[in-house]
């Protein structure tokens, strides 16, 4: 657990080197939870941070599934059915193998 804390600290304060502004972290609802809610301009950035020791066996990015993604799209909807107007929206992951951080844009779409 502390290793995930660790990874959502590390990809918050890189986010927020780029320009991002921090809104919610650890939002949870019944069938999901969203890592780092963050706003870049007036777009609101829903990111899913996944940390491996390494790239073997596929890596951080292995890990975000098909399961994952419906679990991060459903808790998203939630967020958004508390706000009164929805804003524009994307789904961004921050990838950690090792040492090495990757920030993906748009790593992945909300299935209608």
């Amino acid at each position: 657990m502390e290793r995930g804390k660790e990874a959502e600290d590390q990809a918050a304060v890189y986010l927020t080197a780029h320009g991002l502004h921090l809104v919610e972290r650890n939002w949870r609802c019944k069938g999901g939870e969203i890592d780092l809610i963050m706003r870049d301009g007036k777009t609101l950035v829903f990111v899913e941070v996944r940390s491996r020791a390494s790239r073997r066996f596929g890596g951080a990015s292995a890990s975000i599934t098909g399961v994952k993604q419906a679990h991060i799209v459903h808790a998203a909807r939630w967020y958004l059915s508390r706000l009164g107007s929805l804003p524009a929206c994307r789904f961004d992951a921050v990838l950690l193998d090792g040492p090495e951080l990757t920030w993906l844009k748009d790593a992945f779409q909300a299935a209608d």
